[in-house]
């Protein structure tokens, strides 16, 4: 059977100053396929997609739709050619429903009707098969069921062509299956679906072929079924990369830092964190799982002091003098002198932790500035710091003298967290690492969390992605509500069993088991 080609573009440049973002790309995607759009951080992946879906406007090429060559300007324009885009940050308005997301914005000559857009909104999501109650609020809704609203909305709006930039990245295994269900079902409707991910694994499962960009350029289109993981990522990065995480045994373990009973209580009274134990090691990775906002940030904040706990304690244990002592007395510049050091890799990457104005090596300062004994500000240390990043974490950059907001976001991640671990920290929390990194970039960063682990550091892993958590980390502690659901042996465990203890919604007790893991159980 013949396919019909729905999109097609042909010779796209995008330049930005001098640096090609997108250089003679060459695109085709057919009706009734999933094509997963793979590349490095900084390769123009989301550049040649934002072209697509308007956000853009390409410098040289055409756009084909069905043929016929087509002049998108706007996000507007895109939709009046049957193309829209699922962005990985939600844009929903909270207050309004499921119904009145999805409609808002629509030209219809008819009076609103809360009752007809129901029916139609209730209509289109058994169409595809998803799950949703179209009066139900957005603020009252987990992430799957927003990410729900997010494909309803551009289905709405007649797209035939639906571009999905990392749609599983805050999902559980369940609902990454059900999300996949419906995905495989919009295609047997005919719809062309565009996927940015950064998960192999996913492409693998998911896809019928794989378009990969290297620095700007179209690599290769190739069918899934005829490639293998490590033959893709040789494409991405254009020489052979082991995609085997290793996972030595903890070498003499030490309780480095105990956390009893801790709760925090936001500003409006409400329970983030509720009676948390846990204890973290020196020699091992201990991960922590959970669904976006079960209190993953607000907990390793009250850690390194910039959120204050309302009870419990956090007891370190001093490796160089000996004293256990509680870090809820400190405050965070304490506790950083302490070794406790906390690398979080927030979605707004230059709004916490860097500051974008300023260069690498400014920002390499940015933590020891306070440490000059002279009117003079001492440079080279700073200087060599950022070599040595950019070197080891091969960030793409100009030099150190970069100003920090032009580089992409996944190399000013590079900057941020390299710049932690460069202090050589007794505990190193590391939140989200490797958010929108991609796999040769990814695995630098697991590596180098393995040996601070092998230095006798005590690590903690904040991250997304179960099958790293898995592979990765000696112990796993999994969280829900604010509240611990579990702790399991890395070795030992699934993502399966993960994905269900972050959607368990009672209230579990922790006790120590013979082996020294720690297994959930009612209370």
């Amino acid at each position: 059977m013949e396919k019909t080609i729905a999109l097609e573009m042909k010779n796209i440049s995008k330049y930005f100053g001098s640096l090609a973002a997108n250089k003679n790309v060459d695109l085709t995607v057919y009706r009734g396929e999933i094509l997963s759009i793979l590349g490095e951080n900084g390769c123009g992946k989301t550049t040649l997609m934002n072209m697509i879906a308007g956000i853009y406007f390409p410098d040289e090429g055409e756009i084909f739709v069905d043929g016929e060559e087509v002049i998108i300007r706007s996000p507007k324009d895109a939709f009046e050619k049957g193309i829209g885009m699922v962005h990985q940050h939600f844009k929903l308005v909270d207050l309004f429903t499921a119904a009145e997301n999805v409609i808002l914005g629509t030209k219809d000559e008819k009076r609103y009707n809360i009752k007809e857009a129901n029916k139609k909104v209730q209509e289109l999501a058994d169409k595809y098969g998803f799950i949703i109650d179209p009066a139900k609020k957005i603020h009252e809704m987990s992430v799957s069921e927003k990410q729900t609203v997010e494909i309803l909305k551009v289905l709405y709006r007649g797209a035939d062509i639906l571009i999905l930039d990392e749609p599983s990245a805050v999902l559980t295994p369940q609902e990454t299956e059900k999300l996949f269900a419906v995905i495989r079902r919009m295609r047997d409707h005919g719809k062309s679906i565009l996927i940015i991910t950064h998960k192999l694994h996913e492409v693998m499962a998911i896809s019928d072929r794989v378009a990969v960009l290297r620095k700007g350029e179209h690599v290769a289109t190739v069918e899934t079924a005829n490639t293998t993981p490590e033959e893709l990522t040789e494409m991405m990065v254009g020489k052979k990369v082991e995609l085997n995480i290793f996972r030595p045994e903890p070498k003499n373990p030490t309780d480095r830092l105990e956390v009893k009973n801790l709760s925090l209580t936001d500003s409006e009274g409400i329970k983030v964190l509720e009676d948390i134990s846990f204890t973290v090691r020196s020699g091992e990775i201990l991960g922590i799982a959970g669904i976006a906002g079960s209190g993953q940030r607000e907990l390793l904040e009250s850690i390194a002091g910039l959120c204050h706990a309302t009870t419990g304690e956090i007891l370190y244990n001093n490796p160089k003098t000996g004293i256990t002592e509680n870090l809820r007395d400190k405050d965070p510049i304490q506790i950083r002198e302490l070794g406790v050091r906390l690398s979080f890799v927030p979605e707004d990457r230059l709004g916490m932790g860097l500051v974008g104005n300023m260069d690498i090596v400014d920002n390499m300062m940015l933590r020891s500035y306070n440490k000059g004994h002279s009117i003079f500000v001492d440079r080279k240390k700073p200087k060599d710091l950022a070599e040595k990043i950019i070197k080891e974490l091969e960030v793409a950059t100009p030099g150190t003298h970069a100003i920090v907001r032009r580089l992409s976001g996944g190399n000013v991640q590079k900057v941020l967290v390299g710049r932690e671990i460069a202090a050589s920290p007794t505990v190193l929390m590391a939140a989200y690492p490797v958010r929108g990194l991609d796999i040769n970039s990814s695995y630098t960063i697991y590596n180098l969390l393995t040996k601070q682990k092998e230095e006798g550091v005590a690590v903690v892993f904040v991250g997304e992605d179960l099958d790293v958590l898995v592979e990765l980390c000696d112990r796993i502690m999994v969280v829900c509500g604010g509240r611990v659901t579990g702790i399991v042996d890395g070795r030992n465990t699934t993502k399966e069993e993960i994905g269900l203890l972050m959607t368990k919604s009672e209230s579990y007790t922790l006790e120590n088991n013979e082996e020294g893991g720690i297994s959930s159980g009612n209370k």
